[in-house]
């Protein structure tokens, strides 16, 4: 099995030969065993946890990359006459929201659905990639971890 231990954003001059279609959760990795679309198996063992990006390459040890894209999941699509009302709601239950124009993207969730319906909000089920925003401390996840923005490491 090929291992990746290298991201690359620069996939100008590699050898794309596969991809591998990621939710949010799974393009948040640090060693962990995949699968390209194609079938075949790879492990990423990465130095550190990191959030990679769709058009991104995981570099395999025999040079090929295998690039990253991103699954469409269930989310909820949220709108309101007053969305920072519901933007305040959403980010006070520290849930990544993707921010669009005049709408709000969350993933599906039963319990939030209620609340922000019962805030006056419209949410309609979709599925689509989920590309949340990176929160008050920069872009990228906020979990806790430290941020890198080089890929190339």
């Amino acid at each position: 099995m090929h291992i990746a231990q290298h991201i690359t954003s620069d996939l100008s001059g590699a050898e794309s030969v596969d991809t591998v279609t990621l939710d949010y959760d799974n393009r948040f990795v640090r060693r962990k065993k995949m699968t390209t679309d194609s079938g075949e198996a790879f492990l990423v063992e990465l130095a550190d946890t990191r959030s990679v990006n769709v058009g991104d390459g995981f570099v395999l040890d025999d040079g090929r990359v295998v690039t990253i894209l991103a699954a469409a999941e269930p989310l909820l699509s949220v709108t309101h006459d007053n969305p920072a009302l519901i933007a305040w709601h959403i980010g006070n239950r520290h849930t990544p929201c993707q921010i669009g124009a005049g709408t709000l993207l969350i993933r599906d969730d039963a319990v939030l659905k209620k609340m922000l319906e019962q805030l006056g909000a419209e949410t309609k089920t979709i599925h689509a990639p989920f590309f949340p925003e990176g929160g008050a401390y920069g872009h990228g996840r906020t979990h806790g971890h430290a941020s890198t923005d080089g890929h190339d490491q």
